[in-house]
């Protein structure tokens, strides 16, 4: 129940879904753990489950498209609980329908690889140097299997701003892992998160659930539990991975 204990970890995106899973999971964990997102509502309902069960966490706001406000949110974090050990860039989302590329418009694109591939980095960017000046550090992003396992009617635009990921994420392990920093991606397959189930009917779940070896649909749990792991001492000779938590669905 330590395996984080006196770590700083903030987790982008964390008011629902894969996020707010791996900051509970964090903060049972022992880590003090700020919680991002826009919702204001959202994330104050995950602050409160994870202060109940004895976490100690914080929420904060910002755009992660917007550097300025990252900063911000930066400094907040560290006045209140220092410097961050472990980040989490987990923010992003798909803002294209799936369709023939011709078809996704030029604002669909441009929202795709700005709220994933550009977020990612700003929030790499304003961490980052702390890091290394502290010669320690821990970062962990999140991709998708969309990434690298093409399929015609996927939306163009977000798999292409997650493989952007993942190699931004390798390149990156390549460059900080002189300083003690480790650098990580996790590429999910179907999760079913609260928005999921919503929005996918069972009959198509059932459909993704047979293309899956091992037969069912992850949760945010899986992601979570994976995360934990690239996060601890257990993975301390671990960096540059792009780790699929696919339910056999990927096989590289």
């Amino acid at each position: 129940m330590d395996r984080l204990k006196d770590k700083i970890a903030l987790v982008t995106g964390s008011s629902r879904g894969i996020g707010a899973a791996i900051a509970a999971l964090f903060a049972c964990e022992g880590a003090k753990v700020a919680l991002h997102g826009r919702d204001v509502h959202a994330l104050s309902e995950v602050l409160a489950d994870i202060v109940q069960a004895g976490g100690q966490a914080i929420d904060v706001t910002a755009d992660v498209t917007k550097f300025g406000e990252i900063e911000a949110m930066r400094c907040r974090i560290e006045r209140e609980f220092g410097p961050i050990d472990i980040l989490v860039a987990n923010a992003g989302g798909s803002f294209t329908t799936p369709g023939p590329l011709e078809q996704t418009s030029e604002d669909e694109w441009r929202a795709s690889i700005e709220g994933n591939l550009t977020a990612t980095f700003l929030t790499i960017k304003s961490f980052l140097p702390r890091m290394k000046e502290r010669r320690t550090g821990n970062i962990i992003t999140i991709s998708s299997a969309a990434a690298h396992r093409p399929y015609p009617m996927a939306p163009i635009a977000y798999g292409a701003a997650k493989a952007g990921i993942e190699i931004l994420t390798q390149d990156l392990a390549g460059q900080v892992g002189p300083y003690g920093i480790r650098a990580n991606c996790i590429a999910p397959e179907t999760i079913l998160t609260e928005r999921n189930r919503q929005r996918i009917p069972s009959a198509q779940q059932q459909d993704l659930i047979d293309w899956h070896p091992i037969r069912r649909l992850g949760t945010p749990e899986d992601v979570a539990h994976a995360a934990l792991y690239l996060a601890s001492a257990d993975a301390a000779w671990i960096a540059g991975i792009v780790l699929d938590v696919a339910g056999g669905a990927v096989m590289v």
